[in-house]
């Protein structure tokens, strides 16, 4: 047996870590990461109508 071939354990190991990566990006990651980019182009176009363009249909 070569020494820089994986075992089965560290082949397991590395499923796991995978799938946990995988449920912490799609479970948390990106639902966050949507929220605050939604969040941010709305409060973009809030402060933009305070400041500068004023709200819809404003004269």
């Amino acid at each position: 047996m070569q020494q820089n071939e994986p075992s089965d354990i560290q082949e397991i190991e590395k499923r796991s870590f995978e799938w946990r990566a995988f449920f912490f990006i799609t479970v948390i990651l990106f639902p966050v990461l949507s929220i605050m980019v939604v969040g941010g182009y709305g409060f973009l176009i809030w402060m933009s109508q305070v400041f500068f363009f004023g709200p819809p249909g404003h004269g």
